[in-house]
């Protein structure tokens, strides 16, 4: 049955496409599709309207570094070898359920933490049929990493070698070697990535490597750039440090995830190549803005860390928010906020001195572009779909308005109730 047309009263519109507010502007949905957008638009007799007059108004937004699979980041550890790879995809279901219902419409899974399987892909298809409600998902199952890496999360077991060595080998995109790689990378595309991920150096949440340490040997990574884009599909990486994201450059890569050790040189060479960036700063907050306190509810090798390279981090940040990169907005919470809470990073970009609007658009526009996507979503213009998002909170000025979505339409359906956890209700209102 065809949706009936929707006229959207909006008491103030960011559109993605300027750096603005539009006040009294009105906006017709029809169907899925945004029809007209302006200061008066046509009013169909069958329309029904929605008064957002007390509202922001927004394109839907984007979290663009999620990890879908796990239930509650108090447990993800035990998560990862206590639930079942059903359990995990449920969790999957429910986080693109809530992050909807957060005003978040679409999310880029970048990897499972806790899941070595593919329910991504059921969840993002089950969605994308309508059997059931959730952000849209873009999607990289397995991310690419060696033994004792970052993404090899048996090292929580590395005392005891045998279960540890059993548990490396169902991870998929685990190995080393040139011909391992290349072939992961062919295999990902069969069974349906969106992109390739790469955990290129240690990081902060895994106990036994070093956020400065390069994980892949360099014919490694240049194998897995160069297969990627044979077959005609992006790559990012989990990178930390000047020297290999300068290295990844060099490799001809689209994207990277954090670079929160980076110098100014390596900026300059991203805005010359106009390589993306999303930094997700919450994650180091407590360190960037200096908070012991709030440190000690990160696990215990992630507070020590954060420690140790506090200093470089808050010289990483100096540099990421004064360049001129293409910068994307992500989250990566798996060790402080549940996944689907992406409305905390708004916080830690104003905290970083970054204007509202500098994390609106990385949010929807730059989002979209990333994600490749931008000719249907990230901005409210005429032909792209109405994926919208309604604040009460003023955006402007209060750094956690992003936590408190008022409206939610994707698509041009609303959804109501999504928060519910307990009950997990899925009442979408097609009003």
């Amino acid at each position: 049955m065809k949706q009936q047309r929707k006229i959207i009263l909006c008491g103030r519109l960011y559109d993605g496409v300027t750096r603005e507010w539009k006040h009294n502007w009105e906006i017709l949905v029809d169907g899925a599709l945004i029809a007209a957008v302006g200061p008066q638009v046509l009013r169909p007799e069958d329309a029904a309207e929605i008064d957002l007059s007390d509202c922001q108004v927004t394109p839907g937004m984007i979290d663009a570094h999620m990890h879908m699979d796990y239930i509650d980041w108090h447990t993800i550890r035990e998560e990862v070898y206590t639930t079942s790879e059903e359990a995990k995809t449920l969790a999957i279901a429910r986080c693109a359920r809530m992050a909807l219902g957060r005003g978040f419409t679409t999310v880029r899974h970048v990897g499972g933490i806790t899941s070595n399987g593919y329910g991504v892909l059921d969840v993002k298809e089950f969605i994308e049929r309508g059997y059931m409600p959730g952000a849209r998902i873009v999607a990289a199952p397995v991310f690419l990493c060696t033994a004792g890496s970052h993404g090899d999360l048996s090292q929580g077991f590395a005392r005891n070698p045998e279960l540890s060595a059993y548990m490396q080998k169902q991870r998929p995109g685990l190995g080393s070697g040139k011909a391992f790689f290349a072939n992961a990378v062919r295999e990902q595309v069969k069974y349906g990535t969106d992109f390739i991920k790469i955990m290129a150096t240690g990081g902060f949440f895994t106990p036994y490597d070093s956020p400065v340490q390069q994980q892949l040997k360099d014919e490694e990574l240049e194998a897995i750039i160069t297969t990627a884009h044979e077959l005609g599909k992006t790559v990012t990486a989990h990178v930390y440090t000047r020297e290999l994201m300068q290295k990844l450059i060099r490799f001809g890569i689209d994207g990277m995830e954090h670079g929160s050790l980076m110098d100014r040189e390596t900026a300059a060479m991203m805005e010359d190549k106009g390589i993306y960036l999303v930094p997700t700063f919450s994650p180091y907050e407590e360190a960037v803005h200096y908070d012991p306190e709030k440190i000690k509810d990160k696990q215990p090798e992630f507070r020590k860390k954060l420690e140790l390279y506090k200093d470089a981090l808050r010289a990483g940040r100096e540099v990421i928010c004064s360049s001129r990169i293409r910068l994307g907005y992500g989250t990566d919470f798996v060790a402080t906020h549940q996944n689907y809470e992406s409305g905390y990073e708004y916080e830690a970009w104003m905290n970083s001195g970054m204007s509202p609007f500098d994390a609106l658009e990385a949010a929807t526009r730059t989002n979209a572009g990333i994600l490749g996507l931008e000719d249907r979503i990230g901005t409210v213009e005429p032909g792209k779909y109405a994926d919208l998002a309604g604040w009460k909170r003023d955006l402007m000025t209060d750094r956690k308005a992003l936590l408190d979505c008022s409206f939610v339409m994707k698509e041009g359906i609303t959804y109501g109730n999504l928060l519910q956890e307990d009950s997990g209700s899925y009442p979408p209102g097609n009003n």
